[in-house]
């Protein structure tokens, strides 16, 4: 038979309101700034991105 522990946080309104907001924030970065960037420049950071992990690529 399991047996499951659940807690529970009780967030003020202010909390989620401010949760809320800070996650508009940064997911309107990410849209606008990778709609907006130009395309060589968001490949490069990828493929910088891959090569820093150690993935090949070539």
């Amino acid at each position: 038979m399991a047996v499951s522990n659940t807690s529970s946080i009780s967030l003020t309104q202010s909390d989620r309101l401010t949760a809320g907001v800070i996650a508009l924030i940064i997911g309107a970065f990410l849209v606008f700034g990778a709609g907006l960037a130009n395309s060589s420049v968001l490949h490069d950071t990828a493929h910088d991105t891959r090569h820093s992990y150690g993935f090949p690529c070539h």
